[in-house]
Protein backbone atom coordinates (compact mmCIF):
# COMPACT_ATOMS: atom_id res chain seq x y z
CA UNK A 1 0.00 0.00 0.00
CA UNK A 2 1.35 3.42 -0.99
CA UNK A 3 1.22 5.99 1.81
CA UNK A 4 0.21 9.44 0.56
CA UNK A 5 2.05 12.64 1.50
CA UNK A 6 0.45 14.26 4.54
CA UNK A 7 0.40 10.91 6.36
CA UNK A 8 2.16 10.49 9.70
CA UNK A 9 5.28 8.36 10.12
CA UNK A 10 6.02 7.22 13.66
CA UNK A 11 9.71 6.89 14.54
CA UNK A 12 10.68 4.92 17.65
CA UNK A 13 13.89 6.48 18.93
CA UNK A 14 14.79 10.14 19.02
CA UNK A 15 18.51 10.20 18.20
CA UNK A 16 20.33 11.56 15.17
CA UNK A 17 19.15 8.79 12.85
CA UNK A 18 15.54 9.59 13.71
CA UNK A 19 16.32 13.27 13.23
CA UNK A 20 17.67 12.77 9.72
CA UNK A 21 14.79 10.43 8.82
CA UNK A 22 12.29 13.08 9.93
CA UNK A 23 14.05 15.73 7.84
CA UNK A 24 13.94 13.48 4.78
CA UNK A 25 10.27 12.66 5.39
CA UNK A 26 9.35 16.34 5.61
CA UNK A 27 10.93 16.92 2.20
CA UNK A 28 8.48 14.36 0.76
CA UNK A 29 5.51 15.94 2.53
CA UNK A 30 5.15 13.54 5.45
CA UNK A 31 4.67 14.40 9.10
CA UNK A 32 6.69 12.59 11.77
CA UNK A 33 5.88 11.62 15.34
CA UNK A 34 8.84 10.72 17.58
CA UNK A 35 8.59 8.22 20.45
CA UNK A 36 11.43 8.33 22.97
CA UNK A 37 11.85 8.20 26.78
CA UNK A 38 14.28 11.12 26.99
CA UNK A 39 13.38 14.69 27.91
CA UNK A 40 14.71 16.46 24.81
CA UNK A 41 15.66 14.00 22.06
CA UNK A 42 17.23 15.74 19.09
CA UNK A 43 14.82 14.15 16.59
CA UNK A 44 11.84 15.76 18.30
CA UNK A 45 13.17 19.21 17.34
CA UNK A 46 12.44 18.56 13.67
CA UNK A 47 9.22 16.52 14.02
CA UNK A 48 5.58 17.52 14.21
CA UNK A 49 4.78 15.51 17.34
CA UNK A 50 6.60 13.88 20.23
CA UNK A 51 5.56 11.25 22.76
CA UNK A 52 7.79 10.85 25.79
CA UNK A 53 7.33 7.38 27.26
CA UNK A 54 9.27 4.23 28.08
CA UNK A 55 9.95 1.82 25.25
CA UNK A 56 8.34 -1.01 27.23
CA UNK A 57 5.14 0.94 28.02
CA UNK A 58 2.71 -1.09 25.91
CA UNK A 59 -0.22 1.25 26.52
CA UNK A 60 1.80 4.30 25.45
CA UNK A 61 3.07 2.47 22.37
CA UNK A 62 -0.53 1.60 21.43
CA UNK A 63 -1.65 5.23 21.75
CA UNK A 64 1.35 6.34 19.72
CA UNK A 65 0.56 3.83 16.99
CA UNK A 66 -3.02 5.06 16.72
CA UNK A 67 -1.67 8.50 15.80
CA UNK A 68 0.57 7.10 13.04
CA UNK A 69 -0.05 5.58 9.62
CA UNK A 70 3.21 3.62 9.60
CA UNK A 71 5.85 3.11 12.30
CA UNK A 72 9.59 2.54 11.97
CA UNK A 73 12.59 2.55 14.33
CA UNK A 74 16.03 4.12 14.35
CA UNK A 75 17.90 1.52 16.41
CA UNK A 76 17.49 -2.14 17.24
CA UNK A 77 17.88 -2.41 21.02
CA UNK A 78 14.15 -2.16 21.68
CA UNK A 79 11.67 -4.38 23.53
CA UNK A 80 9.99 -6.49 20.87
CA UNK A 81 6.69 -7.33 22.61
CA UNK A 82 5.18 -3.80 22.65
CA UNK A 83 6.09 -3.28 18.99
CA UNK A 84 4.78 -6.69 17.93
CA UNK A 85 1.25 -5.40 18.54
CA UNK A 86 1.69 -2.97 15.63
CA UNK A 87 1.53 -5.77 13.07
CA UNK A 88 1.86 -4.64 9.45
CA UNK A 89 2.03 -1.00 10.53
CA UNK A 90 5.61 -1.61 11.74
CA UNK A 91 8.24 -1.49 8.99
CA UNK A 92 10.73 -3.20 9.22
CA UNK A 93 9.00 -5.92 11.22
CA UNK A 94 9.93 -7.46 14.54
CA UNK A 95 11.77 -10.37 12.91
CA UNK A 96 14.56 -8.00 11.87
CA UNK A 97 14.68 -6.61 15.43
CA UNK A 98 14.81 -10.03 17.08
CA UNK A 99 17.72 -11.17 14.94
CA UNK A 100 19.78 -7.98 15.06
CA UNK A 101 19.58 -7.40 18.81
CA UNK A 102 21.03 -10.80 19.78
CA UNK A 103 24.51 -11.56 18.42
CA UNK A 104 24.13 -15.32 18.76
CA UNK A 105 20.78 -15.33 16.93
CA UNK A 106 22.30 -13.00 14.34
CA UNK A 107 25.22 -15.31 13.60
CA UNK A 108 22.99 -18.39 13.39
CA UNK A 109 20.70 -16.53 10.99
CA UNK A 110 23.57 -15.33 8.78
CA UNK A 111 25.08 -18.81 8.56
CA UNK A 112 21.65 -20.32 7.94
CA UNK A 113 21.21 -17.98 4.99
CA UNK A 114 24.47 -19.24 3.47
CA UNK A 115 26.75 -16.32 4.34
CA UNK A 116 30.08 -16.52 6.15
CA UNK A 117 30.99 -15.20 9.59
CA UNK A 118 34.13 -15.61 11.68
CA UNK A 119 34.37 -18.83 13.68
CA UNK A 120 32.48 -18.31 16.93
CA UNK A 121 31.09 -19.91 20.06
CA UNK A 122 28.18 -19.01 22.30
CA UNK A 123 29.34 -18.22 25.84
CA UNK A 124 27.19 -18.32 28.95
CA UNK A 125 29.76 -18.82 31.69
CA UNK A 126 33.45 -18.43 32.39
CA UNK A 127 33.90 -22.16 31.85
CA UNK A 128 32.32 -21.88 28.40
CA UNK A 129 34.61 -18.95 27.64
CA UNK A 130 37.63 -21.02 28.57
CA UNK A 131 36.35 -23.76 26.24
CA UNK A 132 35.91 -21.20 23.44
CA UNK A 133 39.49 -19.99 23.92
CA UNK A 134 40.69 -23.58 23.67
CA UNK A 135 38.63 -24.20 20.53
CA UNK A 136 39.19 -20.91 18.68
CA UNK A 137 42.60 -19.92 19.94
CA UNK A 138 43.74 -16.34 20.48
CA UNK A 139 43.32 -13.59 19.68
CA UNK A 140 39.56 -13.59 19.99
CA UNK A 141 36.99 -10.96 20.86
CA UNK A 142 34.29 -11.44 23.47
CA UNK A 143 31.04 -9.58 22.74
CA UNK A 144 27.93 -9.37 24.91
CA UNK A 145 24.95 -10.85 23.10
CA UNK A 146 22.75 -7.81 23.70
CA UNK A 147 23.02 -4.01 24.01
CA UNK A 148 26.47 -3.73 22.50
CA UNK A 149 27.31 -0.94 20.04
CA UNK A 150 30.24 1.35 19.18
CA UNK A 151 32.65 -1.02 20.89
CA UNK A 152 30.65 -1.25 24.13
CA UNK A 153 30.28 -4.68 25.74
CA UNK A 154 33.42 -5.99 24.03
CA UNK A 155 36.78 -7.25 25.25
CA UNK A 156 39.77 -8.65 23.38
CA UNK A 157 41.54 -11.76 24.64
CA UNK A 158 45.08 -12.00 23.30
CA UNK A 159 46.35 -14.49 25.85
CA UNK A 160 44.42 -17.36 27.44
CA UNK A 161 45.13 -15.91 30.89
CA UNK A 162 43.05 -12.83 30.01
CA UNK A 163 39.79 -14.79 29.76
CA UNK A 164 38.73 -14.26 33.37
CA UNK A 165 39.33 -10.49 33.19
CA UNK A 166 37.48 -10.23 29.87
CA UNK A 167 34.49 -12.13 31.25
CA UNK A 168 34.30 -9.80 34.24
CA UNK A 169 34.66 -6.70 32.03
CA UNK A 170 31.38 -7.43 30.23
CA UNK A 171 29.59 -8.09 33.51
CA UNK A 172 29.46 -11.89 33.21
CA UNK A 173 26.73 -11.37 30.61
CA UNK A 174 25.72 -13.92 27.95
CA UNK A 175 28.11 -13.41 25.05
CA UNK A 176 29.67 -14.71 21.89
CA UNK A 177 33.38 -15.35 21.40
CA UNK A 178 34.66 -14.66 17.89
CA UNK A 179 37.92 -15.72 16.33
CA UNK A 180 40.18 -12.76 15.56
CA UNK A 181 39.87 -12.00 11.83
CA UNK A 182 42.83 -11.18 9.60
CA UNK A 183 41.19 -8.62 7.33
CA UNK A 184 42.52 -6.03 4.92
CA UNK A 185 39.72 -3.50 5.32
CA UNK A 186 36.14 -3.03 6.50
CA UNK A 187 33.24 -2.02 4.29
CA UNK A 188 29.47 -2.00 4.38
CA UNK A 189 26.53 -2.64 2.10
CA UNK A 190 23.59 -0.26 2.44
CA UNK A 191 20.60 -1.72 0.64
CA UNK A 192 16.93 -0.78 0.59
CA UNK A 193 14.11 -3.29 0.18
CA UNK A 194 10.63 -2.12 -0.71
CA UNK A 195 7.22 -3.52 0.16
CA UNK A 196 7.22 -5.27 -3.23
CA UNK A 197 10.57 -6.97 -2.57
CA UNK A 198 12.53 -4.71 -4.94
CA UNK A 199 16.03 -3.86 -3.75
CA UNK A 200 18.50 -1.09 -4.48
CA UNK A 201 22.03 -0.81 -3.08
CA UNK A 202 24.31 2.19 -2.69
CA UNK A 203 27.98 2.08 -3.70
CA UNK A 204 29.87 0.40 -0.86
CA UNK A 205 31.80 2.67 1.53
CA UNK A 206 35.10 1.66 3.08
CA UNK A 207 34.94 2.23 6.84
CA UNK A 208 37.64 3.13 9.34
CA UNK A 209 37.07 2.54 13.06
CA UNK A 210 38.89 3.60 16.20
CA UNK A 211 38.12 1.85 19.50
CA UNK A 212 34.99 0.35 17.96
CA UNK A 213 33.58 3.69 16.78
CA UNK A 214 33.21 4.56 13.11
CA UNK A 215 35.46 7.51 12.29
CA UNK A 216 35.42 7.74 8.49
CA UNK A 217 33.57 6.31 5.51
CA UNK A 218 34.95 6.70 1.99
CA UNK A 219 33.11 5.96 -1.24
CA UNK A 220 33.74 4.45 -3.63
CA UNK A 221 35.63 1.83 -1.68
CA UNK A 222 38.89 0.97 -3.38
CA UNK A 223 40.90 -2.26 -3.31
CA UNK A 224 40.38 -4.75 -1.82
CA UNK A 225 36.76 -3.83 -1.08
CA UNK A 226 35.75 -2.96 -4.64
CA UNK A 227 36.42 -6.47 -5.93
CA UNK A 228 34.18 -7.94 -3.21
CA UNK A 229 31.29 -5.50 -3.54
CA UNK A 230 29.14 -7.43 -6.03
CA UNK A 231 29.12 -10.60 -3.95
CA UNK A 232 28.59 -8.67 -0.73
CA UNK A 233 25.57 -6.85 -2.19
CA UNK A 234 24.08 -10.19 -3.26
CA UNK A 235 24.60 -11.50 0.27
CA UNK A 236 22.94 -8.44 1.81
CA UNK A 237 19.96 -8.75 -0.55
CA UNK A 238 19.55 -12.43 0.39
CA UNK A 239 19.67 -11.63 4.12
CA UNK A 240 17.09 -8.84 3.75
CA UNK A 241 14.80 -11.14 1.76
CA UNK A 242 15.12 -13.92 4.35
CA UNK A 243 13.84 -11.47 6.97
CA UNK A 244 11.12 -10.09 4.66
CA UNK A 245 12.69 -6.78 5.61
CA UNK A 246 11.20 -3.47 4.44
CA UNK A 247 13.38 -0.36 4.62
CA UNK A 248 17.11 0.27 4.74
CA UNK A 249 19.26 -2.71 5.71
CA UNK A 250 22.99 -2.54 6.47
CA UNK A 251 25.54 -5.34 6.48
CA UNK A 252 29.08 -4.69 7.72
CA UNK A 253 31.80 -6.82 6.13
CA UNK A 254 35.45 -7.69 6.66
CA UNK A 255 37.44 -7.77 3.41
CA UNK A 256 39.55 -10.92 3.76
CA UNK A 257 41.94 -12.66 1.40
CA UNK A 258 39.43 -15.49 0.81
CA UNK A 259 36.42 -13.21 0.35
CA UNK A 260 34.02 -11.13 2.45
CA UNK A 261 33.02 -12.12 6.00
CA UNK A 262 29.88 -10.67 7.58
CA UNK A 263 30.66 -8.80 10.78
CA UNK A 264 27.15 -7.73 11.77
CA UNK A 265 23.83 -6.48 10.45
CA UNK A 266 21.77 -3.40 11.26
CA UNK A 267 18.09 -3.34 10.21
CA UNK A 268 18.03 0.43 9.65
CA UNK A 269 19.78 3.46 8.26
CA UNK A 270 23.42 3.47 9.29
CA UNK A 271 26.28 5.80 10.20
CA UNK A 272 28.33 4.55 7.25
CA UNK A 273 25.64 5.86 4.92
CA UNK A 274 25.56 9.48 6.08
CA UNK A 275 27.60 10.49 3.03
CA UNK A 276 24.52 9.75 0.87
CA UNK A 277 22.84 13.01 1.96
CA UNK A 278 25.13 15.01 -0.32
CA UNK A 279 26.87 12.22 -2.20
CA UNK A 280 24.03 10.22 -3.76
CA UNK A 281 21.01 11.09 -5.86
CA UNK A 282 18.80 9.77 -3.04
CA UNK A 283 19.95 9.76 0.59
CA UNK A 284 19.68 6.62 2.69
CA UNK A 285 17.14 8.47 4.84
CA UNK A 286 14.86 9.34 1.93
CA UNK A 287 15.30 5.81 0.60
CA UNK A 288 14.12 4.39 3.92
CA UNK A 289 11.07 6.66 3.90
CA UNK A 290 10.32 5.66 0.30
CA UNK A 291 10.57 1.96 1.19
CA UNK A 292 8.36 1.98 4.29
CA UNK A 293 5.75 4.17 2.58
CA UNK A 294 5.48 1.89 -0.46
CA UNK A 295 7.00 4.43 -2.85
CA UNK A 296 9.38 3.64 -5.73
CA UNK A 297 12.98 3.41 -4.58
CA UNK A 298 15.20 6.29 -5.68
CA UNK A 299 18.45 6.33 -7.61
CA UNK A 300 21.57 5.43 -5.63
CA UNK A 301 23.97 6.92 -8.18
CA UNK A 302 26.86 9.08 -7.00
CA UNK A 303 26.43 12.79 -7.75
CA UNK A 304 30.20 13.39 -7.84
CA UNK A 305 33.35 11.29 -8.04
CA UNK A 306 32.80 10.08 -4.49
CA UNK A 307 32.59 11.28 -0.92
CA UNK A 308 34.33 11.16 2.45
CA UNK A 309 32.31 11.33 5.66
CA UNK A 310 34.00 12.02 9.01
CA UNK A 311 32.19 11.65 12.31
CA UNK A 312 32.50 14.45 14.87
CA UNK A 313 32.93 12.57 18.13
CA UNK A 314 32.98 14.20 21.54
CA UNK A 315 35.02 17.41 21.54
CA UNK A 316 35.49 17.19 17.75
CA UNK A 317 32.25 19.13 17.49
CA UNK A 318 33.97 22.22 18.93
CA UNK A 319 35.67 22.58 15.55
CA UNK A 320 32.38 23.56 13.90
CA UNK A 321 33.42 27.19 13.16
CA UNK A 322 36.59 25.98 11.45
CA UNK A 323 34.69 23.35 9.43
CA UNK A 324 32.07 25.86 8.33
CA UNK A 325 34.85 27.96 6.86
CA UNK A 326 36.19 25.12 4.72
CA UNK A 327 35.04 25.15 1.08
CA UNK A 328 33.10 22.00 0.21
CA UNK A 329 32.53 20.89 3.83
CA UNK A 330 28.92 19.83 4.44
CA UNK A 331 28.44 20.08 8.20
CA UNK A 332 25.67 18.29 10.12
CA UNK A 333 25.25 18.98 13.85
CA UNK A 334 22.83 16.86 15.87
CA UNK A 335 22.25 19.21 18.84
CA UNK A 336 22.60 16.35 21.32
CA UNK A 337 23.79 18.47 24.23
CA UNK A 338 26.91 17.53 26.18
CA UNK A 339 29.85 16.44 24.02
CA UNK A 340 30.91 13.39 26.01
CA UNK A 341 33.89 11.26 24.91
CA UNK A 342 32.76 8.68 22.37
CA UNK A 343 29.46 10.45 21.68
CA UNK A 344 28.58 11.13 18.06
CA UNK A 345 27.80 14.83 17.90
CA UNK A 346 27.69 15.39 14.15
CA UNK A 347 29.42 14.62 10.88
CA UNK A 348 30.95 16.36 7.91
CA UNK A 349 30.89 15.16 4.32
CA UNK A 350 33.18 16.31 1.53
CA UNK A 351 32.54 15.40 -2.11
CA UNK A 352 35.45 14.36 -4.31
Amino acid sequence: MRLAPGSTIGIVGGGQLGRMMAMAAARLGYKCHIYDPHYRPCAAEVAGAFTRAAYDDSAAVARFAEACDVVTYEFENLPVAPLAALGDKLRPGTRSLEIAQDRAAEKRFIEGAGARVAAWREVGSEAELQAAVAALGVPLVLKSRRLGYDGKGQAWIRDADEARTAWASIGDAPAVAEEGVDFKAEFSVLIARGTDGATSAFPCPRNEHDEGILRRSTVPAEAPCDALAEGAIATAAALAAALDHVGMFTVEFFACADGPLVNEIAPRVHNSGHWTIEGAATSQFEQHIRAICGLPLGSTALVAGGAVMDNLIGADVDRWPEILGQPGANLHLYNKGEARPGRKMGHVTRLK
